[in-house]
């Protein structure tokens, strides 16, 4: 079990934003808990010098290249790139630095799995090279996988068999449970259940961490085998739950 720092961009600066509130067409409603006064490049420099691995800087729409390159270019090799990643400029981001594309919309696509474009990918850069984005909101009983900045709906829910199929195209899943992201007020406790029972590739859980409490139930809901990122808790991004220095120590 790992701590896996993030670096979430929108409109170039690192922010923490609560999740379900993102739009592709305004901000009106879109809710910040958190802008940086601080570069990417900053938050990439402490994470090296943590030696934390296996960080995602997250592209939250456009206007984010330049920052999402420059912490790349900071921390070569130790974090993972998403946001507008697809076949055609997945080597590039790699080239830059990325130790991983992180790949949600571009093979989920008008609500289902678009397998040819996936093997495509998979063609062009490895599947030890990809990591594939399996966030989720959820619908009764299921967790249907989100797009587009987590605002759409797939038919596509989070499966054992999916994860069973998908894991043997890529290295690690990223799951954020994005009805909870952002909003310091607990785990997504069923969801996180569920990975636990499913034994394959890594996976990294992301949404609504608040607390030590919320990591110790990871711990157990995932049977030691999830990692998880934490955002709007930490100190470094203006909360008061946790700090950033004691995660780094204790779970690099």
């Amino acid at each position: 079990m790992r701590f896996r720092p993030c670096i979430d961009l929108h409109g170039g600066i690192v922010k923490q934003i609560v999740g379900a509130t993102l739009s592709d067409t305004s901000n009106d409603q879109l809710e910040t808990n958190y802008q940086s006064q601080r570069s990417s490049v900053w938050f990439a420099n402490r994470y090296r010098q943590d030696h934390l691995t296996g960080g995602h800087v997250i592209q939250l729409g456009p206007g984010n290249a330049d920052a999402a390159q420059a912490a790349l270019s900071a921390w070569p090799g130790g974090l993972q790139v998403g946001g507008g990643i697809h076949a055609d400029n997945a080597g590039q981001w790699l080239d830059a630095g990325a130790s991983h594309v992180i790949v949600t919309s571009w093979v989920f696509n008008e609500g289902r799995i678009h397998m040819a474009r996936l093997e495509e990918l998979v063609k062009k850069i490895g599947k030890s090279r990809l990591v594939l984005d399996l966030s989720c909101r959820r619908r009764g009983d299921a967790y249907l996988i989100a797009t587009n900045r987590w605002q759409t709906f797939t038919d596509e829910a989070v499966t054992y068999t999916l994860m069973d199929r998908l894991s043997h195209y890529c290295d690690e899943f990223l799951i954020h449970a994005v009805d909870v992201e952002g909003r310091c007020a607990g785990i997504e406790t069923d969801l996180v259940a569920y990975l636990g029972g499913w034994q394959g590739i890594p996976v990294t859980y992301a949404g609504g961490i608040s607390g030590q409490a919320d990591i110790d139930q990871i711990e157990v809901l995932g049977k030691g085998r999830i990692d998880f990122t934490v955002g709007s808790a930490l100190d470094i991004f203006g909360g008061k739950g946790m700090r950033y220095a004691d995660l780094a120590r204790r779970y690099a």
